[in-house]
């Protein structure tokens, strides 16, 4: 029989996989719009934003549970997230050769859309690893850790792709969509 330890173990691993994808596909189209040394510049501080909040929200996660509406308010926010990715990434790669000016206001600009998608994104991320991890905090470490490599190596790739196969820009759109209907309809379920 598997003890309690490993069963959480594989949990925090699957919660992990299915939900650090959410924040790389949203680090990887912005980053997509830059050059590669700025993309990669944008991929750092996009995950550097990432572990912060995390750690904070880890922490704050008794307290952010009791919240009604924050989900909603989360997935209003992943809405306006859809919006300007659509406007930023999809709409330029059908006006121009996605040959973007970088200066320090659009950088500044993409690490902020990072930063707002982290939070609302994170929040799921956080709250399913520390539900599973219960009071194994040595376990709750390791889903935070294990969720940022997963989400650099995918935003790496994800990045690339981008800039190679314009469709994976709107399959990435339909996921952040849909992730932001979840915590919207999450909520008002349980606002209702």
């Amino acid at each position: 029989m598997l003890s309690e330890q490993v069963i959480i173990f594989f949990q925090i691993v699957f919660i992990d996989l299915v939900l650090a994808g959410d924040n790389a596909i949203i680090i990887g189209m912005v980053a997509s719009q830059f050059p590669i040394d700025k993309r990669k510049k944008i991929i750092f501080f996009g995950i550097g934003a990432a572990v912060i909040l995390r750690i904070i929200l880890t922490l704050l996660t008794a307290y952010l549970l009791q919240i009604k509406g924050l989900r909603l308010i989360g997935g209003l926010a992943l809405l306006y997230i859809v919006y300007k990715l659509y406007v930023d990434v999809i709409k330029k790669q059908n006006t121009e050769d996605n040959k973007i000016k970088v200066n320090s206001s659009s950088f500044l600009k993409a690490i902020w859309t990072i930063l707002i998608a982290d939070f609302t994104m994170s929040l799921d991320n956080v709250l399913g690893v520390a539900g599973a991890a219960k009071n194994h905090y040595f376990l709750l470490v390791f889903g935070l850790v294990l969720s940022i490599l997963l989400m650099a190596t995918a935003a790496t790739l994800i990045s690339n792709w981008i800039k190679k196969y314009k469709w994976i820009g709107w399959l990435g759109l339909l996921a952040i969509l849909i992730v932001a209907i979840e915590l919207i309809y999450t909520d008002l379920k349980l606002l209702i």
